[in-house]
């Protein structure tokens, strides 16, 4: 592994591949980082996903999160909002008890809530949509260490939309964080990347919509 001094926070492998700093800690986050985080991310399950997982993040770090992933979609329908919008407080208290996700009610509940929201904005166009309007015409710009920001104006505009609609657990860090994971915003311009949107990994069936449409 090499870090040269004229790509902060970047390292890479002996074949060249570059990658931030916290893809290079675990075998996990690396699989994550080369497979899924900053690939667009356009339909509306998919992004429901991702929104929940940030939501159970906080507080916490992303690795334990991507440890608990594949509980988190057995849990929750894999992230079905029609599914998980019906879920009712017997499905709280079976969640609570599960020991191989996050147990937090006011997550849990906020998830089941966000659900709800979710099909709500179907009628003014979708999740996706809403989301994919507040892409910026410039990408965040780094700081000399090669860092990105916890957050934008961007995210903290959404965020106060998304709680307009009934959103919780959705703050300006959180959306930020969302926006690096879907490829809204690119904070880490040294790849090309595919959409993952009609990929095995990110296509859940949901509605594609055109860009900033």
């Amino acid at each position: 592994m090499q870090q040269p001094p004229e790509y902060p926070g970047v390292v890479f492998d002996e074949r060249g591949t570059a990658r931030p700093k916290w893809a290079t800690t675990n075998p996990l986050l690396q699989h994550y980082f080369d497979t899924e985080w900053g690939r667009p991310v356009r339909d509306e399950q998919g992004l429901f996903e991702r929104l929940s997982l940030e939501g159970f993040q906080a507080g916490l770090s992303w690795l334990t999160i991507l440890k608990k992933r594949p509980a988190f979609r057995e849990a929750f329908a894999d992230f079905d909002p029609d599914v998980v919008a019906s879920f009712s407080e017997d499905d709280v208290e079976s969640l609570m008890d599960n020991a191989e996700i996050v147990r937090n009610r006011q997550k849990i509940q906020a998830v089941i809530s966000n659900a709800k929201a979710t099909i709500m904005l179907r009628a003014q166009g979708g999740l996706a949509k809403l989301i994919w309007s507040y892409e910026p015409i410039n990408d965040p710009v780094l700081d000399l260490d090669g860092n990105p920001p916890s957050q934008s104006s961007e995210s903290v505009a959404l965020a106060k939309q998304l709680k307009k609609h009934g959103f919780r657990f959705v703050g300006p860090t959180i959306i930020f964080a969302m926006f690096e994971a879907i490829g809204l915003v690119n904070t880490f311009p040294y790849r090309k990347l595919p959409n993952l949107s009609h990929t095995y990994a990110a296509d859940y069936g949901g509605s594609t919509p055109k860009h900033k449409e």
